[in-house]
C-alpha cells in the first residue's frame, strides 16, 4: 500500500478536530477509525492493477544520436476506472524524456503513451520494468505494482557518411557507362560489338560476326557485375583503441567515426557502411565478418537496397572484445565462406605487434586466393602531436607521436610488399578513402 500527501493532510485535519473538538482518548480512537475507514474506502474502490493490460513493439529502432518516440498501450479492461501515475524505466545511456504519465481510465478505454528516447551510442537497451501506481477515488491511499513489459531499443550506427554514398554511387554509374567501350582484360565481361577503328587491338576483333557483317567488328567488354566483396572487422583489443579526443567516455559514442573519440571498431564501421552501400549499387554481393575470439557477427547473402540496414542491424550491438584475435581463426572462417575469388577488405589496427605476429603468417595464404585489401584508422591526435613542439614536454610527445608514425609506415611498406594493398586515414577521411579505392579497382577492372 503506498499513501499520499492528501492522506498526511486528512491526518493533520483529524489532529486538529482531536485537539480542539474532542481532547480525549475517545477523540483518537475516533479520528483513527475516521481515517481508516476512508482508507479502506479507497483501497475498496482502487481499480484493480491486474485488470491493466500493456504491450508495446518489442524492437524499436533509431539512428544513433536521433530522437524516437516508443509507445506503450494501457487498456483498462476491469470495470472501474484507474487513476494513479505510470513511470517508464529506461536504462540512462537511452537520455528518456517524459517518462511519467498520469493515468485516468475509465472502463474498457485504450490510450498510448509516448517515451521519447536518445541514444547516445549505438547498442540494444533493455526497457525496465513499468512502475503503477493507482490511487483510489479519494486519493488517500493506493496499490504500486511493478509490470514487465519486454521491448528493447536499438540504436543504429550513425552512418554519417550517407550523402558521401549518393556521390560515390553517381560516381560509379559515370565510371561503368564510360568503361563499357574502353575496358578489356581478366575480370571484365561481354558488352556488344562495335566497328573497328584504327588503334583497336586487333585481338578483340570477332571474326565470326566480321563474317556475318560488312564491316569488320571487335568486342567491346565492360567491368564485371555480380563479384564478392568480403568485409572483415577485427574486433579484438585492438580496435578498442580510442582515436580523437579522449573526452568522451562512453565506447562507440555520438561522434564516433569523425574524430570525436570513438574506438577504432566505430571508425572501421562507418567505413564498412559506406562500402557496403556502394558495392550493392554496384551489383556485387557483400558479406560482412566480424571476428576476434570467435564469431560476433555475420550477414551473408543480402544484396540490393536491403543490405544497408541488414549491416547496420548486424553491427548495432558490435563492442570490441578485450582479448586478442585469433586471426588464423578468422583466416579459416573467410575462406570457409569465400569460395571465389573475392575482394577481401580486412579493417584492423597496423602497428608492429599486430602486423609481425598476426597479419604476415595468414595474408599471404588469403592474397593468393584473393584480392586483399588492408583498412586501418590513424589517430589525428598522433598526427597533430608529432608537430606540436612549444615546450619541453611537447618535445617528448612528438618523439613518441613520429614513432607511432614511423612504426605505421613499416608496417604499410611490409604488408605491400606481399601485395597486399593498404589505406589508412583519419576517421573523418576513412570513407571517402575507402569508396575511392573501391572505384578505382572497378576503373581498372582489378576487382
Amino acid at each position: 500500500m503506498v499513501v499520499t500527501g492528501r492522506l498526511a493532510a486528512a491526518a493533520v485535519l483529524a489532529a486538529l478536530f482531536v485537539t480542539l473538538a474532542l481532547p480525549s482518548w475517545l477523540g483518537v480512537l475516533v479520528a483513527t477509525l475516521a481515517l481508516a475507514a476512508l482508507i479502506g474506502l479507497d483501497l475498496l474502490l482502487l481499480g484493480s492493477p491486474g485488470a491493466l493490460e500493456l504491450s508495446r513493439e518489442p524492437l524499436t529502432s533509431v539512428r544513433t544520436g536521433r530522437s524516437i518516440d516508443v509507445e506503450l498501450a494501457v487498456l483498462n479492461g476491469g470495470a472501474r476506472p484507474v487513476r494513479g501515475t505510470l513511470w517508464d524505466d529506461w536504462p540512462p545511456s537511452a537520455h528518456a524524456r517524459h517518462r511519467t504519465h498520469p493515468l485516468n481510465l475509465p472502463p474498457n478505454t485504450r490510450i498510448r503513451l509516448r517515451t521519447e528516447l536518445t541514444p547516445a551510442y549505438h547498442g540494444d537497451r533493455v526497457a525496465g520494468p513499468v512502475t503503477l501506481r493507482l490511487l483510489g477515488p479519494l486519493g488517500l491511499a493506493g496499490r504500486q505494482v511493478r509490470r514487465e513489459v519486454p521491448a528493447r531499443l536499438r540504436a543504429l550506427p550513425p552512418f554519417r557518411s550517407e550523402p558521401l554514398l549518393a556521390s560515390k554511387v553517381k560516381q560509379l554509374q559515370q565510371l561503368e557507362g564510360r568503361n563499357t567501350t574502353t575496358i578489356r582484360g581478366q575480370g571484365t565481361e561481354f558488352d556488344s560489338f562495335r566497328e573497328y577503328v584504327a588503334g583497336d587491338d586487333v585481338r578483340t576483333i570477332d571474326w565470326r560476326a566480321t563474317a556475318r557483317a560488312n564491316d569488320v567488328l571487335v568486342r567491346t567488354w565492360r567491368p564485371e557485375r555480380n563479384r564478392h566483396v568480403v568485409m572483415l572487422l577485427d574486433t579484438g583489443r585492438v580496435s578498442a583503441g580510442r582515436i580523437g579526443g579522449a573526452d568522451n567516455a562512453h565506447g562507440g559514442g555520438a561522434d564516433s567515426a569523425h574524430g570525436g573519440g570513438g574506438t577504432r571498431l566505430d571508425a572501421a564501421i562507418e567505413a564498412a557502411l559506406l562500402l557496403g552501400g556502394l558495392a550493392a549499387a554496384g551489383g556485387d554481393s557483400v558479406d560482412l565478418l566480424a571476428y576476434d575470439r570467435r564469431l560476433r557477427t555475420e550477414v551473408r547473402g543480402v544484396g540490393g537496397k536491403r543490405l544497408q540496414l541488414k549491416l547496420m542491424h548486424a553491427l548495432a550491438g558490435l563492442t570490441p572484445e578485450l582479448a586478442d584475435t585469433d586471426y588464423r581463426g578468422m583466416l579459416r572462417a573467410t575462406l570457409q565462406r569465400a569460395r571465389r575469388r573475392s575482394l577481401v577488405v580486412w579493417f584492423t589496427h597496423l602497428d608492429a605487434a599486430t602486423v609481425q605476429e598476426g597479419l604476415r603468417p595468414v595474408l599471404p595464404v588469403l592474397a593468393e586466393r584473393h584480392r586483399v585489401l588492408v583498412v586501418s584508422v590513424t589517430d589525428p591526435e598522433v598526427a597533430a602531436a608529432a608537430i606540436h613542439r612549444t615546450g619541453l614536454t611537447d618535445l617528448y610527445t612528438a618523439a613518441a607521436a613520429e614513432n607511432v608514425i614511423a612504426e605505421e609506415a613499416v608496417a604499410r611498406e611490409t604488408l605491400r610488399r606481399t601485395g597486399v594493398r593498404v589505406i589508412t586515414a583519419p576517421p573523418d577521411l576513412l570513407p571517402g578513402a575507402l569508396a575511392d579505392e573501391y572505384l578505382e579497382l572497378k576503373r581498372t577492372g582489378a576487382l
